[in-house]
């Protein structure tokens, strides 16, 4: 069967065989089959969907479309996390110690921010010295003396989906929860950890705006991953305002280390928490969820993950000297104060917004090859709830002279709604919890 056949059979709603699935794939990434039969294949995917063994098998061609991860030589059990793309999402800088100071190997690659959404190798390279390229030897032994090491992802790690996300960028075809499930699983699956957490982004700044829509992408990946073997779990969190009070890459690596000092914002401690416990319990380091939480808690509160923090940062080459000063990290920024022009409370905060100012002031991309400049971003005075008088900041924004600063502050101050009257803010990290069997009580 050729690839007219294929594309029609999806067009009428039909299941795709194994068989086809792999034609599709293999064909796709040796470049026999070209984009507009690809595109018309993923758009027909888009309108009649896949079922769960055709997402599943979908997944696995591209987990094996190029290299694996090999971690057999980790002496601990190994652990990842993903986050679905937010603003000031800088997690992993404090799950990752918090879990390798109990016995488990956190070995995670990462990609960089593109739109919106921040990338764990941009904010990790605003370190000085940091490499995020080392070799996979260094990277083993890395997780094996500190427990943990963070890398840049391979371009040969499942390379299909490379490609296929290059082409749905392009043809309106990333809103499909199979095409995102299998995208995101194959990376992870390629990169070889045994318990796998993911952190499922709902609300206005998330690619999921519906928490309905979260959900079924969280059991997808879920089921995707049970039946390769692994253990996965999922947080359905929350994305309508920024994480934390810093969005920025030196900026997000400050507040990570606030956070590790036990003096950070509550919202980003308690995801931090949360995430490390669910790597806990998928790891059989605790009996139940709530346990987890309090083993989390006592490791961030010792100071161990602080420590582990450091040894990894120092063993990639990076000095962390001053990163912990709000004034080294904005040195060669100048700063912008966006005030309130009423009295009010803060209604909503556009946390899209948020994150493309950011890209206009230079530290995000709009195109793959766009470099940044890691110094620039946010500090956010004022969250959801918040009262705030008529002349107070609710922003500093912190920029360089070529950033785009005129445009920036207007999305800022116009990515907040003030209003009136006092308004019930029962905002809470996480909205769900997630395992095989479902949500979780």
């Amino acid at each position: 069967m050729g690839m007219y056949e294929i594309i029609t059979k999806k067009k009428r709603g039909r299941r795709l065989t194994n068989e086809d699935i792999d034609y599709v794939v293999k064909g796709f990434t040796e470049g026999s089959i070209p984009d507009y039969q690809m595109s018309a294949l993923l758009m027909a995917i888009v309108l009649k969907g896949m079922n769960e063994r055709e997402t599943f098998e979908l997944t696995k061609a591209m987990t094996e479309s190029g290299d694996t991860l090999d971690l057999s030589g980790i002496k601990r059990i190994t652990a990842d996390k993903h986050s679905t793309g937010g603003v000031g999402d800088k997690t992993s800088f404090v799950v990752g110690p918090i879990v390798a100071a109990n016995d488990i190997a956190f070995a995670k690659m990462s990609g960089r921010g593109l739109g919106h959404t921040g990338g764990t190798i941009d904010k990790l390279e605003s370190i000085p010295g940091f490499k995020t390229e080392i070799p996979e030897e260094d990277f083993i032994n890395n997780v094996n003396k500190i427990g943990m090491a963070i890398v840049s992802q391979s371009q040969s790690l499942a390379p299909a989906d490379k490609k296929i996300y290059a082409l749905r960028d392009v043809t309106a075809t990333v809103d499909s929860i199979p095409l995102i499930a299998s995208s995101i699983m194959s990376k992870k699956l390629a990169a070889g950890s045994k318990v796998i957490v993911l952190d499922v982004k709902c609300g206005n700044g998330a690619f999921m705006k519906r928490y309905e829509d979260a959900e079924k992408l969280a059991k997808e990946m879920i089921k995707i991953g049970e039946s390769a073997g692994r253990r996965v779990y999922a947080i359905i969190s929350d994305m309508n305002q920024p994480l934390g009070n810093f969005a920025g890459n030196a900026l997000e690596i400050y507040e990570a280390l606030k956070v590790l000092k036990n003096e950070g914002a509550n919202d980003l401690t308690d995801a931090c928490i949360d995430l490390s416990a669910m790597i806990l319990l998928g790891a059989g380091k605790v009996q139940d969820f709530s346990e987890g939480k309090k083993v989390a808690s006592e490791t961030l509160e010792s100071g161990k993950a602080l420590e582990i923090f450091k040894r990894f940062i120092k063993a990639q080459g990076g000095n962390l000297k001053n990163m912990d000063s709000l004034e080294h990290n904005v040195k060669k920024c100048k700063k912008l104060e966006i005030k309130s022009e009423l009295d009010g409370y803060v209604f909503e905060m556009d946390t899209e917004m948020i994150g493309m100012s950011i890209v206009e002031l230079g530290g995000g991309r709009k195109n793959i090859g766009d470099s940044i400049n890691p110094y620039v971003g946010v500090y956010l005075h004022k969250k959801k709830g918040d009262y705030v008088k008529k002349g107070e900041t609710m922003v500093d924004v912190y920029y360089m002279p070529e950033s785009n600063i005129d445009k920036a502050a207007e999305m800022l101050f116009d990515s907040y709604m003030i209003v009136d009257k006092p308004i019930r803010n029962n905002f809470r990290h996480a909205y769900a919890y997630l395992d095989k069997d479902g949500i979780m009580s």
